[in-house]
């Protein structure tokens, strides 16, 4: 039917003019019937936004997502375009995406009158119906309504009562469109007034004129709880007048964070090629991030966005690809000292509370990371404490007795991938450790867990841990302060 270039021709084809709002039910319901996927790439909210989403455009509401930052909100509104028709019909040099059989537009109307049934007509795909506008302070009533153009007035010698003297804002524009405002609550109070009598109405008032432009739009807006106490608030009868709020929320698994970072971490061929990172790195990146959420020296109300794992696996890939490149290596593993690049992602990603402040950014970075790796040892090793106390058969037995007789084990940020398994093969029953209870392990991934065990004792007190320049340095404690002592 796009093939279609005048208006007689489209009356003749039997089309019928369809509110934007229908456009997304109706094929929201032919996609839902033949088991479509819709939101493609959106991981974690199958079971909680999606349904609350589709039924708000089942239901023909606007839209408030409400979340704190990284959580997808911006990229749902996105992909409500694909459920948009494919193509509509437009009115040949209108301003306001005109429909011919239902003209909204002074102009439009004007050049059907003069043309009729030979009125041109283009077609406007549904990814040309996007429309978004990041609310910040200084936007004004003018850039989203519109006002009185004085060169239009003189150009056109028209009197400013004349409503061709009007420079349409972004909403009319946004005729027949999907129109997002990122972070609502940072429009000034009487910018969001502007938006009553769209919501209520669907119509709007520029400059006094009087003229109602019954304009079709489907709203969507997205805020963060925060704004409303930080930095300004969505006015309550706005917030009324949106009929849906949807609440977004972090991953809740592992697993899902995992998959989302790898979706969404950008990196080269070369690096998936050639750096292999084993299961259980990811865990811990993933699991920085929910020990951020529940820190009680980062702000909870601001929360921590996927992007934090994103940047830190693109920074995790990056620090090994770079020693590798160092020591002209054709292919490496990431490890669990590459963690030390993955820190300036942290600091960048969290706000700290007045505690947090305290402890400063890289601290907390440290202390996050710490939590992280005695969580994910616990899941694959036993509790070496517990083990003491209960006086149970200690698997790390050998292990502790050689740091005790003053053994140091040292492990360069830059070291070469045989330097670095010699470092961990020369320390008695590390192996044997990981064999025992992680069966079947894959032989590339042996010394990536016996790094870890190193790094689990040392969260459990049984290793003392230092982070010196360049180097991590692991040892007995007691050992050291004798060492020291003598």
């Amino acid at each position: 039917m796009h093939k279609i270039k005048t208006l007689g021709a489209l009356k003749n084809s039997g089309y019928q003019p369809k509110s934007i709002k229908d456009e997304l039910r109706d094929n929201l319901i032919e996609k839902l019937k033949n088991k479509e996927q819709i939101f493609k790439g959106i991981l974690g909210f199958e079971d909680t936004v999606i349904p609350d989403l589709e039924r708000a455009i089942l239901s023909r509401h606007n839209i408030l997502l409400l979340g704190l930052r990284g959580q997808a909100k911006t990229r749902l509104a996105r992909l409500m375009v694909q459920l948009l028709d494919e193509y509509i019909p437009v009115v040949e040099g209108s301003a306001l995406n005109d429909d011919p059989l239902n003209p909204i537009s002074r102009k439009a109307k004007d050049i059907i009158e003069e043309k009729g049934d030979e009125t041109l007509i283009t077609w406007l795909h549904r990814d040309e119906r996007y429309v978004e506008k990041l609310a910040t302070p200084d936007v004004s009533i003018a850039d989203l309504v519109g006002d009185v153009d004085p060169i239009k007035a003189a150009t056109l010698k028209l009197p400013y009562s004349d409503e061709r003297v009007i420079h349409f804002g972004l909403i009319p524009r946004a005729h027949r469109c999907l129109f997002v405002i990122n972070e609502l609550p940072d429009l000034q109070a009487r910018i969001q007034v502007s938006l009553f009598n769209i919501l209520q109405e669907g119509d709007m008032q520029i400059r006094g004129f009087k003229l109602r432009l019954p304009l079709e739009i489907e709203f969507v807006f997205t805020a963060n709880p925060e704004d409303y106490t930080n930095r300004g608030s969505i006015i309550t009868p706005l917030k009324d007048r949106i009929e849906s709020q949807i609440l977004t929320h972090y991953p809740r698994t592992l697993d899902i964070g995992k998959e989302i970072t790898r979706q969404e971490a950008k990196l080269t061929d070369s690096q998936r090629k050639n750096i292999q990172v084993s299961e259980f790195i990811e865990n811990v990146l993933e699991r920085i991030a929910f020990a951020a959420r529940s820190s009680e020296y980062i702000d909870e109300k601001s929360g921590v966005s996927a992007r934090l794992t994103i940047a830190g696996f693109e920074n995790l890939v990056s620090t090994a690809e770079r020693r590798m490149i160092v020591n002209g290596e054709k292919n490496t593993t990431v490890r669990l000292t590459d963690f030390w690049g993955v820190v300036p992602a942290i600091t960048g990603k969290v706000e700290l509370v007045y505690e947090g402040e305290q402890e400063g950014p890289y601290g907390v970075a440290i202390q996050l990371l710490s939590e992280a790796i005695k969580e994910e040892f616990d899941e694959y090793f036993p509790d070496p404490n517990q083990l003491i106390r209960e006086g149970e058969y200690d698997p790390y037995l050998n292990i502790r007795t050689w740091f005790s007789q003053g053994n140091h084990s040292e492990f360069m940020n830059d070291e070469k991938n045989t330097t670095w398994k010699k470092s961990l093969d020369k320390i008695p029953d590390l192996e044997k450790v990981v064999k025992e209870n992680i069966k079947g392990i894959k032989k590339e991934e042996l010394h990536n867990y016996m790094e870890l065990v190193l790094f689990g004792l040392s969260e459990h007190n049984i290793l003392n841990r230092d982070l010196i320049e360049r180097k991590f340095e692991f040892s007995d404690l007691l050992a050291d302060m004798l060492g020291d002592f003598d």
